[in-house]
C-alpha cells in the first residue's frame, strides 16, 4: 500500500494558556497542503519496523509512524480477536523535519487511515481519532484532511467548510527547531489572546487567511534564528499577499493570489538562496 502523507500550515495560532499537565492550550487555523511524505506499507511477519533514509528520523519505538501502526494492531486485536500481524514501514521523507509543517504527525494519522482502509474500515472516523489522539495532538487533525479551527492542545476539532484557497510557497532555511524549547521560553505575557468569538464567526463566514495571519511563537522562534525575519521578508519582497511562520518554525509560507504568482516566486528564491523551497495548495 502507497500513503501519501500531507504537511499542514498554522494560518494563525495564539497560545491562551499553560495547563497544568504541563501543555499550552491552543486556538489555532490549520490547513493541510500539498507537500507530501510518501508512505509504502507491507503487511508480514517479524516485527513491525520502520525504514526512513532521513538522517533525523528514528527507526524505532519512538517514530511517530510505528507507534500509530502498533496501536491500530492493538486496538485491531481487541476488536475482532485476531492475532497482531506485522506492518513494515518505509518513509520516503519530503516534509523536513523540525520545520513545524507536522511531518510525524502526518505519518502516523496516514498509517492509521490506511491500515484502516486495509482492514475493511474496521473503525470510524471517531475511532481513529481517539486512536490518534494517543499519540500525538495533531494526529486528529490530520486523520479529519480538511481545514480545522483546534482548540485544548491542538486535538479539539472544528471543520472549516468556507476557507479562501490560494497558492503557497513554503520556504524551509534548514533550521530544525526543537518545539519544546519553544514553548519553554514563550512569555504568555505578551501572547495575544484569541477573541472569543472566533470559533462562532468562523462558522458563518468565509475565512480569508490573508486578514487572519498570527503567530504566538514566531517572536520566540525569531528571536533565536533571525534568518526566519529573513526569509518571511523575502517572501513578501517576492509578492506574498502575506506570510507567517508555521507552528514552531522554522518553516515559512507565503499566500499568492494563484499558481502563477507562487511559481515565479519559487524560481527566483530557489535560483538566489540555499533554503529548500515548495510550491503548494491548500488542501480544502
Amino acid at each position: 500500500m502507497r500513503l501519501n502523507s500531507p504537511a499542514k500550515i498554522n494560518l494563525f495560532l495564539y497560545v491562551t494558556g499553560k495547563r497544568p499537565d504541563g501543555y499550552h492550550n491552543l486556538v489555532t487555523l490549520m490547513c493541510p497542503v500539498t507537500l507530501y511524505d510518501t508512505i509504502h506499507l507491507d503487511i508480514g511477519t517479524g516485527k513491525t519496523g520502520v525504514r526512513c533514509a532521513a538522517p533525523d528520523v528514528p527507526e524505532d519505538e519512538t517514530n511517530l509512524a510505528w507507534q500509530a501502526a502498533s496501536a491500530f494492531l492493538d486496538h485491531r486485536e481487541r476488536r475482532t480477536g485476531s492475532p497482531s500481524e506485522s506492518i513494515h514501514i518505509h518513509i520516503n521523507k519530503r516534509i523536513p523535519v523540525g520545520a513545524g509543517l507536522g511531518g510525524g504527525g502526518s505519518n502516523a494519522a496516514s498509517i492509521l487511515l490506511g491500515l484502516n482502509q486495509c482492514y475493511g474500515d474496521l473503525f470510524g472516523v471517531d475511532d481513529l481519532i481517539r486512536i490518534g489522539r494517543s499519540i500525538g495532538a495533531d494526529v486528529p487533525f490530520f486523520i479529519l484532511q480538511r481545514p480545522a479551527l483546534a482548540t485544548g492542545i491542538g486535538d479539539k476539532l472544528q471543520p472549516i467548510h468556507h476557507l479562501v484557497p490560494y497558492a503557497i510557497l513554503l520556504v524551509y532555511p534548514g533550521i530544525e527547531v526543537p518545539t519544546g524549547s519553544v514553548y519553554k521560553n514563550l512569555n504568555l505575557g505578551l501572547t495575544k489572546k484569541a477573541k472569543g468569538h472566533r470559533e462562532l464567526s468562523f462558522r458563518e463566514r468565509k475565512v480569508d487567511a490573508v486578514r487572519e495571519l498570527h503567530n504566538d511563537l514566531e517572536t520566540v522562534t525569531a528571536a533565536r534564528h533571525p534568518e526566519i525575519t529573513v526569509v518571511k521578508e523575502t517572501l513578501l519582497r517576492h509578492g506574498a499577499l502575506g506570510a507567517l511562520m508555521t507552528g514552531s518554525g522554522s518553516a515559512v509560507f507565503g499566500l499568492y493570489q494563484d499558481k502563477a504568482d507562487a511559481r515565479r516566486a519559487y524560481h527566483s528564491i530557489s535560483q538566489h538562496t540555499d533554503w529548500k523551497t515548495f510550491p503548494a495548495e491548500m488542501i480544502l
